[in-house]
């Protein structure tokens, strides 16, 4: 179970970096798979829709976060 926590972890940080990185420029690669929460989760939550960038920012520390609380979890 750890494993598949940490994987969707992991999927977190690529999804807001690249969705990130989609909002500064234009995302070259998996676009359609790694920038879903920035083209259907953000557009549909008004809090979200008003700050992409800080969003996408945000999922990815979420990400980070709970990679490192499923690592040090006993």
């Amino acid at each position: 179970m750890r494993k598949a926590i940490q994987f969707a972890g992991f999927v977190m940080v690529l999804q807001g970096v690249s969705g990130a990185i989609d909002h500064l420029l234009t995302q070259p690669f998996m676009g359609a798979i790694l920038n879903l929460f920035n083209r259907v989760v953000i557009p549909r939550v008004d809090l979200l829709a008003a700050h992409p960038l800080f969003s996408n920012l945000a999922l990815a520390v979420l990400g980070v976060v709970l990679i490192i609380a499923t690592d040090r979890s006993p």
